[in-house]
């Protein structure tokens, strides 16, 4: 199996979820799933972060003039529609469809026409980055791939390619990164500093947010995804 990985990078103000996602660090949207035939595509994607940043996403996507994956610089009129499958406080699941219209791509539909069927894609995005993983079954040239990538985008997009040769690891739903994001590390120090762990707690939530000069709804969320990541690796560093 072959990869390609690749990200488009958005300038300020010619993305709306890309704004989002650059004023809210901790937010991040992650494919479950992703699929297309030469008319459709249709995908599930993961979406993690505070309320606030959660309720700005929804509501982006739903009423958005474009479906973010076009790469067309103008109307396409393509037929698509967004809808929220699953809600709660730190986490959003979208499903998404859209028809493809003789003037309208996407990088989907770019690669299946470079590369036929059977691939697999996986996406990340965070701030105003929006990587690729594509899978390819067999042997495949990229170049004219990436030179179609290229002349779709326009100059407010750039694109950057990371690597390009054997699929190094199997297909995950999750980053598998146990490092903590700065954002966390520090909300963890200032909860270990101010007694937050403490046996009763030193300090509540909303105390400690309004130190930090955060939403209390955001730091709750970086406090529960750090600890994620901290059990999983003292797990996995212990077992039997």
């Amino acid at each position: 199996m072959r990869e390609l990985v690749f990200a488009l990078e958005y300038a300020p103000g010619t993305n709306a979820v890309a704004d989002i996602l650059a004023d809210n660090p901790e937010a991040k949207i992650r494919s479950l799933s992703c699929h297309v035939t030469p008319e459709n595509l249709w995908r599930v994607d993961h979406v993690t972060g505070g309320q606030g940043a959660l309720d700005e996403l929804a509501e982006t996507v739903a009423d958005a003039e474009y479906y973010t994956d076009c790469l067309a610089r103008r109307d396409c009129e393509a037929d698509w529609e967004t809808q929220v499958l699953d809600r709660t406080d730190d986490a959003l699941v979208l499903y998404s469809y859209w028809s493809r219209t003789p003037s309208c791509t996407s990088i989907p539909h770019l690669a299946i026409d470079h590369f036929g069927d059977g691939l697999i894609f996986q996406t990340t995005w965070a701030g105003r980055r929006y990587e690729w993983r594509i899978i390819a079954p067999r042997e495949t040239a990229y170049r004219e791939f990436r030179e179609a990538i290229e002349t779709e985008i326009d100059e407010t997009t750039g694109v950057s390619f990371v690597r390009v040769g054997d699929a190094e690891r199997a297909v995950s739903d999750d980053d598998g990164d146990s490092t903590l994001t700065p954002e966390q590390d520090a909300a963890v120090r200032a909860a270990v500093e101010h007694g937050y762990y403490q046996t009763p707690r030193e300090i509540e939530t909303y105390e400690l947010a309004e130190k930090l000069g955060v939403p209390g709804s955001t730091l709750s969320y970086r406090l529960r995804r750090a600890e994620a990541k901290l059990a999983d690796a003292y797990v996995t560093d212990h077992s039997p």
